[in-house]
């Protein structure tokens, strides 16, 4: 199979570091899904997206022909996870900001009045 910029893929996670994950491809070519490729958002532990054998979707953003090598992205395609909900998701919504949000108005104004005194 030859690789383009821009295809869509799948590939096979073959080892999993700090930086990124190094797969496996077709017909010989390997490649690397760099950390700051995976999602927009902060990523702290790498293994909670990637386990060794999982076969993921990616997009092809780079290739070194000479090398068999791809660059590869998950960025929009990868499907929001478990892990990913539990980034995000916390006790504290905007139903609680907004009961808070008077109060804190009203003590930004008292100390607004005291400085002007």
């Amino acid at each position: 199979m030859e690789y383009k910029v821009n295809d869509v893929i799948y590939v096979t996670i073959a080892s999993v570091t700090p930086y990124g994950a190094f797969v496996n491809a077709e017909n010989g070519y390997t490649g690397l899904i760099h950390i700051s490729e995976i999602t927009g958002k902060y990523i702290k532990d790498i293994s909670k997206y990637f386990k060794i054998g999982n076969i993921v979707e990616v997009v092809v953003i780079g290739i070194d022909e000479e090398k068999r090598q791809l660059s590869l992205s998950t960025k929009g395609i990868m499907p929001v996870t478990d892990i990913q909900n539990e980034l995000v998701e916390d006790e504290i919504g905007f139903e609680n900001l907004i009961d808070k949000l008077p109060g804190w108005i009203n003590e930004t104004k008292k100390e607004i009045e005291k400085d002007s005194n």
